[in-house]
């Protein structure tokens, strides 16, 4: 969207990770360790992002726990609330914040992922968005009866042919089919109302759905795949992408190629919004901030963090020496973006293992800004300007504090500098991400007949 007079302004997502995105946040004095299973734990950061004028708040979700490795049970937070049942009661206690949730592509169907999400719109007036992944362990596949995870192309495969069977879906009732001529007695109108029939690589969908076309059209999709083939998706399907950057340098190269491939995929490159993920930590001076950092830093326990990172590489690293490089590493058929961009980084930079691991449990790769709020404002400032991403997706390091800091010390500073609204404008997820309501593809058909 465009502030004042035309200057463009950044997109903020609040990324609510269970107690905190810092791997040591349920272990650090202000997190509200005890809280993050109730209510009013969500409901506090869902109307401080409000207060904040964020475009979104986001809750991550998986269909398993990594527990491979007793130390991730151990020391890290492995449990997190359903997200649409949350979202759904946050709907009622917000009135403008956009609503993100996770689904996994690879273990649910499309009907009744359609459903929900139509519903959440609905709940909440249109600030619906569905985050699109594939599932990355056998972990997960183990508990919907799979003996191995879906080979990685044909699991995306599947997620591109979710997609659209989840937007005809949404298409299936175009905007007039409700009548409710109670004189007539005629509810809807059947000839607006259209069956799917889909037979696809992986679903079969007669359709259409039991409920009507959603307030937006389209709930927003985000996706965010690190690799290749998760590029490309997000390319054709995302109206978000949530990219992982270790450093500004990557940060302008991933966003160029994604923006050229949203192009080659046939779509405008400014109706996809690439939000980089960000752990601001703040003081009130710099030396504060960093001592914060370090503070953090230092409830890691020593061995959380190579099981971390052989969870993620799917690799077992504990027989080899912490302080050596690491070795040579077989495919994986898991998470293979975000492995390949640590793996690359090690070789590049020499890391030795306890380096790699180090550098992904604090913030799970992601750049961590720490500083005051100028400082932050000023970093953040420059990615925008230097065309590294259209805004962030905040990862406070714990909760609430970590929100809290961030929207009345950062967000004032950006609001000054004329970077980010300073109201909303308008009610819809679409309005604040300034994306149009899609077109109904049963509608379209129609018009070409």
């Amino acid at each position: 969207m465009t502030g004042t007079g035309n200057q463009r302004q950044m997109h903020l997502a609040a990324f609510l990770f269970n107690t905190g995105n810092h791997i040591a946040s349920w272990r650090y004095p202000p997190t509200k360790t005890s809280e993050f299973l109730t209510f009013p734990f969500y409901r506090k950061l869902a109307e401080t992002a409000e207060r904040g004028k964020f475009d979104l708040v986001f809750h991550s979700d998986g269909v398993g726990i990594n527990d491979r490795y007793d130390d991730i049970v151990r020391r890290t937070v492995t449990i997190r609330p359903e997200p649409i049942s949350l979202l759904s009661a946050l709907a009622a206690v917000t009135d403008r914040v956009g609503l993100a949730a996770t689904i996994s592509t690879t273990y649910n169907e499309p009907f009744h992922v359609a459903r929900k999400f139509a519903t959440l719109d609905f709940l909440s007036g249109g600030r619906a968005a569905m985050n699109v992944v594939t599932s990355s362990t056998t972990l997960e596949a183990n508990n919907f009866g799979k003996a191995e995870h879906l080979e990685h192309a044909t699991r995306y495969r599947r997620a591109q042919e979710f997609v659209e069977v989840a937007k005809a879906l949404w298409d299936s009732w175009e905007d007039e089919a409700l009548v409710f001529d109670r004189e007539e007695g005629s509810f809807a109108d059947p000839a607006k109302v259209h069956r799917l029939d889909h037979k696809g690589e992986f679903f079969t969908v007669r359709g259409p759905l039991n409920v009507p076309r959603p307030p937006q059209g389209h709930p927003v999709i985000i996706q965010a795949g690190v690799s290749p083939t998760g590029q490309n998706l997000a390319a054709r399907i995302a109206d978000i992408v949530f990219v992982v950057n270790p450093s500004l340098a990557d940060a302008k190269l991933r966003y160029r190629t994604l923006k050229e491939l949203v192009g080659t995929a046939g779509r405008s490159p400014s109706d996809v919004k690439i939000l980089s993920g960000i752990m601001p930590i703040i003081g009130a001076t710099t030396q504060e901030a960093r001592d914060k950092a370090r503070q953090l830093d230092d409830l890691i326990h020593p061995t959380i963090a190579v099981a971390y990172l052989s969870d993620l590489l799917d690799f077992d690293l504990s027989a080899y020496p912490i302080d050596g490089p690491l070795p040579d590493l077989p495919e994986t058929n898991g998470e293979q973006g975000r492995s390949r961009m640590i793996i690359d980084r090690a070789k590049r930079e020499n890391l030795s293992i306890r380096e790699a691991s180090a550098g992904l449990v604090a913030a799970r790769g992601h750049a961590s800004f720490v500083g005051t709020p100028v400082q932050i404002a000023d970093e953040m400032e420059k990615w925008f300007t230097e065309a590294a991403c259209d805004g962030f997706n905040v990862m406070p390091a714990y909760h609430p504090g970590g929100l809290e800091e961030f929207v009345d010390l950062v967000v004032p500073e950006l609001q000054r500098r004329g970077l980010f609204r300073r109201e909303y404008t308008g009610r819809t997820l679409r309005d604040h991400l300034g994306l149009g309501r899609p077109a109904n593809g049963f509608d379209r058909a129609a018009a070409g007949r």
